[in-house]
């Protein structure tokens, strides 16, 4: 019998992935539960030497795509961004306000790739394995995040391309 990962110490990381994909504390929570709660039933397929956070972060990944696919939320995270409270700092509130919002904005494929390179400082083969796409795909999904972001904090019109397949 092997010994079990400590699956614990990856949880801060899991939080905060979490509350970056969802918008919302509760929903965030639950994603974290739900995702450790299938961690423990499939920890059989987790093969030891690979990266136990690269894996706990496909399976938050995967069940975050069921749940959006299952259904949308009627209140977007925008706007739940847009009612944050502004009191002492706020400068520093506004920017970030403005930066969560614009992450908001951003498609989901997009954000994805954003949060895990950007946020929990995943590299781009740590990211391609986690959202299951190649590592290309991150590299072009993250500079379109970039430029999004940045023609937004900075007011340029945002310019949409549509996808032809």
């Amino acid at each position: 019998m092997r010994a079990r990962p400590d699956l614990i110490e990856h949880l801060p990381r899991l939080r905060r992935y979490a509350r970056a994909l969802t918008g919302d504390v509760t929903r965030a929570d639950d994603l974290v539960q739900d995702t450790l709660e299938r961690a423990l039933v499939k920890l059989d397929l987790w093969q030891p030497g690979t990266d136990l956070r690269a894996w706990l972060f496909t399976l938050m990944h995967n069940l975050f795509l069921n749940q959006i696919r299952s259904h949308r939320p009627p209140d977007s995270a925008l706007d739940d961004a847009l009612d944050i409270p502004v009191s002492g700092g706020q400068m520093e509130a506004l920017g970030a306000r403005d930066i969560h919002a614009a992450l908001a904005r951003l498609p989901d494929q997009q954000r994805e790739v954003m949060l895990l390179v950007g946020l929990e400082q995943f590299s781009y083969d740590e990211a391609a394995q986690v959202l299951g796409v190649p590592v290309g795909t991150v590299m072009s999904r993250l500079s379109r995040a970039r430029e999004r972001m940045r023609q937004m904090l900075t007011g340029e019109p945002v310019v949409q391309l549509k996808v032809v397949k």
